[in-house]
This record gives C-alpha cells, sequence and structure tokens, in this order.
C-alpha cells in the first residue's frame, strides 16, 4: 500500500496523514474554520496555530458584529480578507505567534501572511500582545483598531495580490497536468493489449499531454516570479502600515485596560462577560459622565490600596523604637533592672514619677467598623463648580466614594452608596459583601447626578436605618458613615436628638469630608458638630488628602 502523504496540522507541530488521492478541506473562510490546505497548494493562514485557538477566533468573530462588518468590507477589496483577519487576531492572541514560511504559504496568501509577518514583527507588538494574549475580546478589538491601517494598505497593494491570484491560478494548471498524463497512459494500456502495441496505442495521447507540462509549468514559474516582484516592490508600504496599525491597536487596548482598571473592574469579571456585554459596558465606559476623570479615579483606587498595605504594617503592637514615658507595659529590661538594685529604685521612681523611663514605642491604628460602609455622596448643582486641574467636586467626591467601595469589599463588609441633595431627592445604591459588585450597577452609581439643594437630614437618617437593619438582622456594629458635601445646612434639634441616640445604641462613627468648602468644616459648623472626624479638602488634584480616611475605616 503506498504511504500516506504528510502535510501540517493547523497549530504547525504534528503532521497530520492524507491518503493519497485525497484532498483535504478548503480555506478558512471567514469563520475561522480550520486551515486544511491541499498538499499541493499550501496554506491559507499565515500564522501556525492549534484548532482551539482557530475556534476562539471563529466564535469571537460569530459574536462580534463589528468584526463581520470589517470582513465584508474588507472582502469587497480583497477576496481573502477573511484570512487576513484571522491571522491579525491570533498574531495578538496568541503569545508566541509562528508566521509559516513562504514556501508553506498558498500563493494568493502571500501578501496575508506579508502583512502579518510585519504585524508580528513590529517594535509595538510586544506591548500589544501583554494586553491581547489569551483574551479573545481584546485580540477582536486590537484587529479592529487596526481596520483603517488594513483598508489603506489593501487598496495599495492591490497590484501585488492580482500577480498574487495570478501565480496561483498558473500554479493550479501546472499541477493540475500531470495527473492528465498518467491518466492517459493507463488508459491507454487498459485498451492497447499487448505490451509492445501499447505505446502505439496510448504514446500519441501521452506525448501530447506530456509535451504541454513543461509550458505550464514554465508559465507558473514567470508568474510566480512576477508576484515575488510585486510583492517586494510592496514590501515598504506593507511595513509603514503594519508598524503604524500595531501601535494604533497598543494604544487602543492599553487605553481600554486602564479605563477598566480605573473603574475596578476585575479581569476575572470581563473575562465571564459575553462579547457584546463587554463591548457594551466599554463604550459605556468609554462615554461616561466622569470618563474623563478616570485617570483621578484610577489614582484614587491606588492611593486606598496602599493605604490599606500601611495599615497592615502599622498593625496595633508593631515596635518602631524607642520612647520616653510611664507606660509600665512597655518599659524596656534595662529600666527594670533598676529594680534589682536597692540604691536606684529611688531613680527609678523619680523617672516614673517624671514619665521619663525608656519605652518600647509602638504604632498602631484605631479600631475599624464591623459594620457596612456607607458613603453619602452630596450630588447638589454646586458640585459641578471645578477645582484645579478643572476637576469637579463631583468627581472627587464619586472617585473617593468607589475608593470607598473597594475599601468594604478588601474588609468583606457591606457597602451602601447614598447620593442625596435636597430633602426629597435620594438614591440608594446597595452592594452586599457577600455577592459581586456588577459593573453596570457601580457605573450607573458612579453616573448618577441629582441636582437641587442640599440636606444632611435625609441621607443621615437613610444611612442610621441602613446599619440599624444590618444591627438588628446580624448583630453587627460599628458602622462607618463618610459625608461629602460642598455645603452647609442646617438639622433641626429633634432630628439631632434621634441621631445621638441611634449612635450611641449602633457604635457607628462620621467621617466628614468638606469639598471644596472650608466654611462648611470651620469650628461651630453643623459638621463640626455631627462629624467624629472632618478635613477639609481645597485641592482636588491631590487624592491624598483623605488618605488617612483609608486607615481608619
Amino acid at each position: 500500500m503506498a504511504d500516506a502523504t504528510r502535510t501540517p496540522d493547523t497549530a504547525g507541530g504534528a503532521d497530520r496523514a492524507v491518503p493519497p488521492g485525497t484532498a483535504s478541506a478548503p480555506a478558512t473562510p471567514a469563520t475561522g474554520r480550520p486551515d486544511r490546505p491541499d498538499p499541493l497548494a499550501g496554506h491559507t493562514g499565515a500564522v501556525a496555530a492549534h484548532p482551539y485557538d482557530r475556534m476562539a477566533w471563529r466564535d469571537t468573530y460569530a459574536q462580534s458584529a463589528a468584526l463581520r462588518e470589517l470582513d465584508a468590507e474588507l472582502g469587497a477589496r480583497h477576496a481573502h480578507a477573511a484570512d487576513l483577519l484571522a491571522d491579525a487576531f491570533l498574531a495578538a492572541y496568541l503569545a508566541a505567534p509562528r508566521v509559516r514560511e513562504p514556501a508553506e504559504m498558498a500563493p494568493s496568501r502571500l501578501l496575508n501572511r506579508q502583512v502579518v509577518a510585519e504585524l508580528a514583527a513590529s517594535p509595538e507588538s510586544a506591548a500589544l500582545r501583554r494586553e491581547t494574549v489569551g483574551d479573545p475580546y481584546a485580540a477582536a478589538l486590537a484587529v479592529l483598531a487596526q481596520a483603517a491601517a488594513l483598508r489603506l494598505l489593501l487598496e495599495r497593494t492591490a497590484r501585488a495580490q492580482r500577480a498574487a491570484e495570478r501565480a496561483e491560478a498558473a500554479r493550479g494548471d501546472a499541477g493540475h497536468s500531470a495527473p492528465t498524463v498518467a491518466g492517459t497512459a493507463q488508459r491507454g494500456g487498459a485498451t492497447a493489449g499487448p505490451p509492445q502495441a501499447a505505446g502505439a496505442a496510448g504514446g500519441a495521447p501521452a506525448v501530447g499531454a506530456a509535451g504541454s507540462a513543461p509550458a505550464g509549468g514554465e508559465a507558473a514559474r514567470r508568474a510566480a516570479a512576477a508576484a515575488a516582484q510585486a510583492l517586494e516592490a510592496a514590501a515598504p508600504g506593507i511595513r509603514a502600515a503594519a508598524r503604524t496599525a500595531t501601535a494604533q491597536a497598543a494604544r487602543v487596548t492599553r487605553e481600554e485596560a486602564a479605563l477598566t482598571r480605573a473603574w475596578g473592574v476585575g479581569h476575572g469579571e470581563l473575562e465571564r462577560m459575553p462579547y457584546e456585554q463587554r463591548a457594551g459596558l466599554a463604550e459605556r465606559l468609554r462615554t461616561s459622565r466622569l470618563a474623563r476623570w478616570a485617570e483621578l479615579i484610577g489614582r484614587f483606587r491606588q492611593m486606598a490600596d496602599g493605604e490599606r498595605a500601611r495599615k497592615v504594617e502599622h498593625a496595633n503592637g508593631e515596635l518602631i523604637g524607642v520612647t520616653l514615658g510611664d507606660d509600665l507595659s512597655r518599659v524596656l529590661p534595662s529600666e527594670l533592672a533598676h529594680l534589682g538594685l536597692p540604691e536606684l529604685r529611688a531613680v527609678f521612681a523619680a523617672r516614673y514619677a517624671a514619665g521619663e523611663l525608656m519605652l518600647y514605642d509602638s504604632r498602631g491604628e484605631q479600631t475599624t467598623g464591623r459594620g457596612a460602609v456607607v458613603a453619602c455622596v452630596d450630588t447638589s448643582h454646586s458640585m459641578y463648580e471645578e477645582g484645579p486641574g478643572g476637576i469637579t467636586r463631583e468627581a472627587w467626591s464619586k472617585a473617593c466614594a468607589l475608593a470607598l467601595l473597594d475599601q468594604a469589599r478588601h474588609a468583606r463588609r457591606d457597602f451602601v452608596g447614598i447620593l442625596f441633595s435636597a430633602a426629597d431627592k435620594l438614591r440608594v445604591f446597595r452592594f452586599p459583601a457577600d455577592r459581586p459588585a456588577p459593573a453596570e450597577r457601580v457605573l450607573e452609581f458612579a453616573e448618577t447626578f441629582l441636582g437641587g439643594g442640599t440636606s444632611y437630614q435625609a441621607p443621615l437618617s437613610a444611612a442610621t436605618d441602613l446599619l440599624a437593619e444590618e444591627f438588628d438582622a446580624a448583630a453587627r456594629g460599628r458602622g462607618d458613615i463618610v459625608l461629602i458635601t460642598d455645603d452647609e445646612c442646617a438639622v433641626s434639634e429633634e432630628w439631632t436628638r434621634h441621631w445621638r441616640e441611634a449612635r450611641h445604641r449602633l457604635g457607628f462613627r462620621l467621617f466628614g469630608l468638606a469639598v471644596g468648602a472650608p466654611p462648611a468644616a470651620a469650628p461651630g459648623s453643623v459638621l463640626e458638630a455631627l462629624c467624629d472626624n472632618l478635613r477639609s479638602i481645597e485641592d482636588l488634584t491631590d487624592v491624598r488628602a483623605a488618605a488617612d480616611l483609608f486607615r481608619l475605616i
């Protein structure tokens, strides 16, 4: 039995057996079906990829209307645009993409191969893959970001592609002539009878067919040479366009990754999202009212994360040096040794009375809460006002509130965001600790703006009701309320009495942040009377103005 012909599989690794005379499956269409070329024709996919990787392309293509529209648009100019898009996707999706050698490729896909080789070799390709490897959505985003450069590139390389198509057609014609010769000879031998007559009977047709083979082979060689020359002439333009495309894709994917990180959307949450949902979320993040303050939100979250680390580092009981005092529980052993000598006991007593004993110095934090963290954010009209750097009071306040959401989730505490303005305008957003915080819900909290005047009583009453509900249901006290406002308003005496009673029963703390409004935090103000901890925020570019808040909560 004749040996099976061996051809490389789609991963470019182990060979695949093809029975003699059996052609492989047709070339890869837009949906990314496996690249199984005819053994004589060459590969249609320039990037050697495992079937599972091509499956990722197929699934992403099926989910992305934008990819299908781009395929239809480019397909009108380039017959093999579908294969080019699949290769561009795989070049971004794979950690170490291997571009096939020109000899492995079908002539009509040599232009695709040249484009993808330049994409993979571009200086920005490593930066791009840092954002796209193993992430089908990010790889698809990279392909879409390269669309403009690909359109221009295909327009400028149309001549090279036509030459490649002619070379493949000529190669096909030359390849089919040899089987014709063999078939004719076999038919002649079967009908002529004796061997000596076979030459006479089958000779003429066989010679005629064989005589056409060299001519076909020469035509194929000329067409291949012309295609190679056209591709070589187009190479500098392809290289420049590929670098532009890769740089653009790296910028777009990097910006989107930074945007999602700034908004606190975790990579695990993104991976679980269907393609269209993730695309919709990304679009919403880009067009959000607070989109231009994503960098501020990200800095706030990073600062809060750093303060949490300090909180652990400087936990209660950490020794940081030596100081003077009269705390006998922290006296140095060398001081206690004085008590062993009768003549030095009086000295010890005198130093103790003066508070001059040498003690271990330690640093710690106040006891943090166990109940919910409640952020009451003022959304009155005055919060639109801009401060230094063009940052609005609303942007600073929402960034702080989102960092508090992270703080609560890190401590496994419930978080409640209360947006308020006038007494009759209130929105409550709950984020329980035992359930994920959906990105859409977080974004809704950040985007909501009520407008109107300012009332402290409504949001603080709602906050105490929530903490009382938690205390009664789960016996969790010591919640924390953070009131962020830029205005001062009066509270009634009766309300103040109920407030004090609730604080005594529930043991919560109230932290106040007067944003861009120093008078609201002035001595004798309502905020000063209500808050356990109050500070004034004047420089809205400085996220560290509230740093200690994240060590106390």
